[in-house]
């Protein structure tokens, strides 16, 4: 039997994080993987989504180039280079963090891991079983899609988002079950690359979980672009036509055939087989619940990342599983874990953090916002960017930050500066302080923050 200080079971950003923390502070480390290093996001999830939608945007900017003085002779996209390119980044990315675990002297066991009694691991890989003893032990073993039990769920061309990437069909048709981050993302990409697509979402309002005027004015811009949007809808089966497309019957007798439906409900924690007879942790819903300092209810076990539920975000699970690693050890958190960003990689990006105007009511917060929209802001002009806006939350008597939402260009990189000062405790007017360049996105924070 092999022993560590510690054992982290799964190698996602959360994972192969806090196995790297933990070797910097000087714990024997052991990272188990059944299957790629980087888990979904770098796989199946953020970075293959995000570099089929660079090129979809790419394309999109060459057919709009004319506006700036460019002939760029009809360009064609083609699924199969784009394809080809975004395995290049993962391969890339992933050799990378191989490369980290083995500098930092990581043990990295690939096989499917089993967790049994007293903090010891079983791994049963191609050349056999092995047994591990960790003082501590670390799950962050993520989660898959949803897949609804809807007639029809297992016919060919009904994807969930890990076959879609995949995918190297042109399609012409593409019905979207779940009108969420995940879907929509997926809705710019192929209505770039000028699919025929179609949303279906369940609830009363799109993108339920993000600000209103924010899933509104993404509604309109996706009209904009042809996409169909279906609210308080279900999907009720989905047959196959003579053609071999897909007929697609949902709530109130309503039909659309299709040459593809990808299904993005959700996800679920993968916690299938991770325990042995036995091993009993606390968990809710198939999701493990784990204290404030991401402890389970089993001593020295810990769990971060999607398996917990709660925000399932690659950068919340990485934070999660530093601070994790760190408690082992008896040292202060290193991240703040109250305000975690969120991005929607649309064109143009949405962004937000912290509380928006609905939240700070609800929380019994008088408080007050401020809007600058980007029609104003100089870069956007000179880009021709969709037209967006910045809006700042703030506490009305002290003027202290409660947060941002941002959907403008390069959202998903200005709203760190609005994490930094949530988690600092600014006010609007320390903020207005910094100087920001000329001419950028980032002007239109100031302007935001002067309003407040």
């Amino acid at each position: 039997m092999k022993s560590y200080d510690l054992i982290v079971i799964g190698a996602g950003p959360g994972g192969y994080e806090a196995a790297f923390e933990a070797s910097d502070l000087g714990m024997k480390t052991a990272l188990v993987e059944k299957e790629n290093l980087g888990g979904t996001c770098l796989n199946h999830g953020c970075i293959p989504t995000k570099s089929l939608l660079h090129a979809a945007e790419l394309y999109r900017s060459l057919q709009e180039a004319g506006a700036f003085g460019i002939d760029a002779r009809a360009p064609l996209p083609d699924m199969n280079r784009m394809q080809d390119r975004k395995n290049e980044s993962v391969l890339q990315l992933r050799g990378g963090i191989e490369a980290t675990a083995k500098k930092k002297k990581i043990d990295l066991i690939r096989g499917t891991a089993v967790l049994e009694k007293n903090r010891t691991v079983s791994v049963k890989t191609e050349n056999g079983q092995e047994l591990l003893e960790g003082k501590y032990i670390l799950l962050a073993t993520g989660s898959r899609p949803i897949v609804p039990n809807i007639p029809g769920m297992d016919l060919p061309g009904v994807m969930t988002s890990d076959e879609l990437l995949e995918s190297r069909r042109e399609l012409q048709r593409l019905f979207i079950v779940g009108g969420g981050v995940i879907g929509v993302e997926f809705a710019f990409l192929y209505a770039s690359l000028g699919t025929r697509v179609t949303i279906v979402e369940a609830m009363p309002q799109f993108l339920p979980n993000l600000d209103r005027e924010i899933a509104q004015s993404l509604k309109m811009l996706l009209k904009k672009r042809g996409v169909n949007i279906l609210t308080s809808a279900r999907l009720e089966k989905i047959t196959k036509n003579e053609d071999g497309s897909l007929h697609c019957l949902y709530e109130g007798d309503q039909a659309l055939d299709t040459d593809a439906v990808l299904v993005s409900i959700g996800r679920r924690a993968c916690t299938d087989g991770l325990f042995a007879p036995g091993v009993e942790v606390e968990m809710n819903r198939g999701q493990i619940l784990v204290s404030p300092q991401w402890e389970t209810s089993l001593k020295d076990v810990y769990a971060i990342g999607d398996v917990t539920g709660g925000v399932m975000l690659a950068h919340a699970a990485t934070a999660a599983g530093r601070n994790a690693v760190r408690h082992m050890a008896g040292m202060p958190e290193c991240a703040d874990m109250r305000f975690i960003p969120s991005c929607v990689y649309t064109q143009p990006e949405i962004a937000c953090v912290g509380m928006t105007m609905d939240e700070a009511k609800a929380a019994g917060i008088s408080a007050e916002s401020h809007k600058a929209l980007m029609t104003a802001n100089g870069r956007t002009v000179l880009t021709g960017a969709e037209r967006g806006y910045i809006r700042v939350v703030s506490e009305k008597e002290s003027g202290r930050l409660l947060g941002a939402q941002m959907m403008c260009e390069r959202a998903s990189d200005m709203i760190s500066e609005f994490a930094l000062a949530l988690s600092a405790g600014l006010t609007v007017k320390e903020m207005e302080r910094a100087i920001r360049p000329h001419p950028t996105f980032c002007e239109a924070i100031t302007e935001a923050l002067r309003q407040s």
